[in-house]
């Protein structure tokens, strides 16, 4: 019996003491390490869930809430890199919702998505958003109701008109480009003229 058998068994033998911190010819007498998730988070809990709506401002603007309950959400395989880890997790994410009845989105901001994506809806008016970016089903989850966030907003901003020094730039642009056409004109007229014999010459 070598010398690490022994010393365990005369640990054993010392009854119901507890000895999570002995150590044993140097080594830990333990099987987990302190630093484990469920020691730094013992109340942690990876669930998804809906928070509760903001209350209303009263503004007519997306407040980037996104109700849960409302959308339609389902995992698969994920394509790509991944090893054989990608054939045994669901971390693919598709998220699809009806645009018309999304009553969450300001209906101004509503009318406005449903013209411009029109092409992208399919004949039940559903509306998809996919993404695939990490190996995990929650931040994918995250990033897919981002980009919506994204094209929700994207129909809010309001579009500005060019500034006094874009408006400038353009000024002095086509004015270089008038003097320059101008320039080619005379140029042109002129090889014309030399082409022309002298005049009161008669041979």
């Amino acid at each position: 019996m070598n010398k690490i058998t022994r010393a365990f068994i005369s640990v054993l033998q010392h009854g119901n003491k507890s000895y999570s911190n002995a150590a044993l010819l140097g080594r830990q007498l333990s099987y987990k390490s302190d630093l484990s998730l469920d020691k730094i988070y013992p109340n942690a809990r990876l669930q998804l869930f809906t928070p509760p709506p903001p209350p209303p401002s009263g503004a007519d603007k997306f407040n980037g809430y996104i109700p849960l309950d409302k959308l339609e959400i389902t995992y698969s395989r994920s394509s790509g890199p991944g090893g054989q880890h990608v054939n045994t997790v669901n971390t693919k994410v598709d998220v699809r919702f009806k645009l018309a009845e999304a009553q969450w989105i300001p209906e101004k901001t509503r009318q406005k998505l449903l013209q411009v994506l029109a092409n992208k809806l399919n004949k039940e008016g559903y509306y998809f958003i996919k993404s695939d970016l990490t190996r995990s089903q929650q931040l994918n989850l995250a990033d897919a109701l981002e980009k919506l966030r994204m094209v929700i907003r994207a129909q809010e901003l309001e579009p500005s008109g060019p500034s006094e020094e874009t408006l400038e730039k353009l000024r002095r642009r086509q004015e270089k480009a008038a003097r320059h056409r101008l320039q080619l004109k005379r140029e042109r007229a002129q090889i014309k003229a030399d082409r022309q014999a002298p005049g009161g010459i008669d041979f």
